[in-house]
């Protein structure tokens, strides 16, 4: 099975924006979640699912796409593969990013087991990660959100 494309919505809720005026330091959230249909277009989602082998059996696979927010997240925050389960649960800036609000259960929890450790590891030979880690990151706009220019903190 290959992974599906994952096509959240471009526009922010009610509920979204009204997370979005509470966030008043972690900046990468709300810039993640603003812009994240540009940075993983179709063609990158599509690199990303090319990661994946063709299997028959089996539970579908996490989209890759929402899996490479949810490691970029990881990173900016440095926590570990479980702590990343209990911020999809927990922390609503995670959901917001990842389209997951008021989420029971996170998307590769008890249903996928490992499915997040696996992932953090897919394309090991630092193919996958250097493809994601370089890609241009500016907005189509050309315009950066205000104090995105000083970093994300």
């Amino acid at each position: 099975m290959q992974p599906e494309m994952w096509k959240p919505p471009v526009e922010l809720s009610q509920q979204e924006e009204q997370i979005v005026k509470k966030i008043r330091k972690a900046k990468l959230f709300v810039f993640l979640r603003e812009h994240r249909h540009e940075l993983l277009d179709e063609a990158l989602q599509q690199e990303l699912a090319n990661l994946y082998r063709p299997a028959e059996r089996g539970q579908p696979p996490i989209a890759p796409a929402m899996l490479a927010l949810a490691l970029i997240l990881q990173a900016y925050m440095g926590i570990s593969d479980d702590e990343v389960i209990e911020a999809t649960l927990m922390d609503r800036r995670w959901q917001l990013v990842l389209d997951c609000l008021d989420t029971e259960q996170a998307p590769w929890s008890q249903r996928h087991p490992g499915s997040f450790s696996a992932a953090a590891h897919r394309g090991a030979d630092g193919s996958a990660a250097h493809r994601t880690n370089h890609r241009d990151c500016q907005p189509q706009s050309g315009v950066w959100p205000t104090g995105l220019a000083r970093g994300f903190g």
